[in-house]
C-alpha cells in the first residue's frame, strides 16, 4: 500500500498526522461524550451506588416520574428486597410505591410511602388505600412487611422495603406517585400528565416491568376513545346541532326540516357523549378523574343533557303561554352544555396530553365553527331586518333571539 498520501506528496509526517487525524478527534470525541452519557444513564439504574452500600440485582426505569425500582427475588422464602427512588424531588413533598394485588389503579393499592417527618428526617411507613380520599395515613397493609425505612440523599428520596409475597405470587400491578406535603399533611398529586400514567406490571421473578401504555395499551386506547367521543358529541355535534336551529329556522323553506336537522344531531351528540362519558367511568375506577373538575363536569353535562332530552317530550306548542318559559330554559341549558362540554375537553387534553397536533386540529374546529356562526348571525340578522322591513316599512325593536324562538 505504500505510505499516506499527505507523505507521497511532500507533507511531513508530523503534518500528515495533525491534518488527518482531525476528524478522528472529533470522532473519539464524540464517543467519549456517548461511553460518559451512557455510563451516566447506567450509573441511574443498575449501577447506582446506595449509600448504605445495598446491592440489587434486578433494576428497571420506570417510564414516568423519574423514578426506578430495584430488587432482589427471594425464590426460597418467597420475598423481595425492594428500592424505589424518586429523583429530583423536593423535601416537602411525600412519594409513594404501590403493589396493587386486585385492579391496575389507585384502589386497593398497597403503598410504601416516604416523607419528611416533623423533625426533617426522612420516614417512611405502610398505608392501604381504600378510596379515593385517602390521605395516605398509616395502616398495615394485606400482605406483610418485614421492614420498611427511608433516607433522603441529594434530592432522592429513596424507599427500603422486605416484602412477603402473598400466596408466592411474583407477578403483581405496580402504581407509584408523589405529591405536596402541607403542614404535616399529605395532599393529593396532579390529577393530570405522568401522574395518571404511573401504572404498570412487574414480574419480580423475570424481572420485567411494563408501564401502563406498554403493558396496558387498551387502558391508553379507551382514553384515546373516550377523548375523541367527547370531543366530536360535546366539542363539535351541540355546536352544530344549536346552530343549526338558531340559522336554518330563519328561512321559511327550512321549516321543519330546521327541527328536525336539530334533533337529529342533538341526539347523536347526546348518545355519542354518553358512550365517551360510560367509558370515562370506567377509567375513573382505575385512575381516579372523576375525583377531579374533569369528572365532576361530565356528570354535569351528563345530567344537563339528559334534562333536554326529556325536555323535547314536554315541548309545549307555540301558542301555549308556557312556550316562553320552555323556549327560555331550553336555550340557557343549551348553550350551558355546549360552553361547559368546550371548556372539559381541554381539561380532557390536559390530562391525557396528547400530541399538540390533537389539541391544535380541535382549536381549528372551534375557530371554523366560530367563523361560520359570526357570518351566519351577520346573515340571518340582515334577511330578518330586511323581511321585517319589508313587512311593516320600517325596522322594528329588535332584541336577543330576533330570529326565531330559542327553543324551536
Amino acid at each position: 500500500m505504500g505510505l499516506p498520501q499527505a507523505t507521497r506528496t511532500g507533507f511531513s509526517k508530523d503534518t500528515w498526522v495533525c491534518k488527518m487525524t482531525k476528524p478522528f478527534k472529533t470522532v473519539l470525541f464524540s464517543c467519549f461524550l456517548i461511553s460518559l452519557f451512557s455510563s451516566t444513564s447506567a450509573q441511574t439504574c443498575n449501577n447506582f451506588t446506595f449509600s448504605s452500600n445495598r446491592l440489587f440485582t434486578t433494576c428497571t426505569a420506570l417510564p414516568y416520574l423519574n423514578a426506578f425500582l430495584h430488587w432482589n427475588y427471594h425464590p426460597s422464602n418467597g420475598t423481595v428486597d425492594i428500592a424505589y427512588r424518586d429523583t429530583g424531588i423536593a423535601s416537602s413533598r411525600w412519594v409513594a410505591w404501590a403493589l396493587n394485588l386486585k385492579g391496575q389503579g389507585m384502589i386497593g393499592a398497597q403503598c410504601l410511602v416516604a416523607l419528611h417527618n416533623s423533625s426533617g428526617l426522612p420516614y417512611a411507613y405502610t398505608s392501604s388505600v381504600d378510596s379515593y380520599d385517602t390521605s395516605l395515613g398509616e395502616t398495615p397493609l394485606s400482605f406483610q412487611v418485614q421492614r420498611v425505612s427511608a433516607e433522603y440523599v441529594s434530592n432522592e428520596m429513596i424507599i427500603f422495603a422486605t416484602l412477603v409475597l402473598p400466596n408466592n405470587q411474583t407477578s403483581f400491578h405496580q402504581v407509584w406517585n408523589d405529591g405536596p406535603v402541607s403542614g404535616g399533611a399529605r395532599q393529593s398529586h396532579p390529577t393530570n400528565g405522568d401522574n395518571l400514567k404511573s401504572m404498570g406490571s412487574v414480574d419480580f421473578a423475570s424481572g420485567i416491568s411494563n408501564s401502563s401504555s406498554g403493558g396496558g395499551g387498551s387502558q391508553q386506547q379507551k382514553k384515546n376513545v373516550h377523548g375523541v367521543l367527547n370531543a366530536i358529541s360535546w366539542g363539535t355535534l351541540m355546536p352544530i346541532g344549536a346552530m343549526t336551529a338558531r340559522y336554518m329556522k330563519v328561512f321559511k323553506s327550512a321549516d321543519p326540516a330546521w327541527f328536525y336537522l336539530h334533533v337529529a344531531c342533538q341526539c347523536c351528540a347526546y348518545i355519542i357523549g354518553i358512550a365517551g362519558w360510560a367509558i370515562g367511568l370506567a377509567l375513573g375506577n382505575n385512575t381516579g378523574i372523576h375525583t377531579n373538575s374533569h369528572g365532576k363536569i361530565g356528570m354535569t353535562l351528563f345530567i344537563l343533557g339528559t334534562l333536554q332530552v326529556c325536555a323535547l317530550l314536554l315541548r309545549p306548542k307555540k301558542d301555549n303561554k308556557y312556550r316562553l318559559y320552555w323556549n327560555f330554559y331550553h336555550w340557557s341549558i343549551g348553550y350551558t352544555v355546549i360552553i361547559l362540554g368546550i371548556v372539559n375537553i381541554f381539561e380532557g387534553f390536559d390530562i391525557l396530553d396528547p400530541g399538540k397536533n390533537w389539541k391544535r386540529a380541535y382549536i381549528g374546529i372551534l375557530i371554523f365553527l366560530g367563523v361560520t356562526a359570526a357570518f351566519l348571525e351577520a346573515y340571518t340578522w340582515y334577511v330578518v331586518l330586511k323581511r321585517k322591513k319589508t313587512e311593516s316599512g320600517r325596522y322594528p325593536d329588535v332584541g336577543i333571539g330576533a330570529n326565531g324562538d330559542g327553543g324551536g
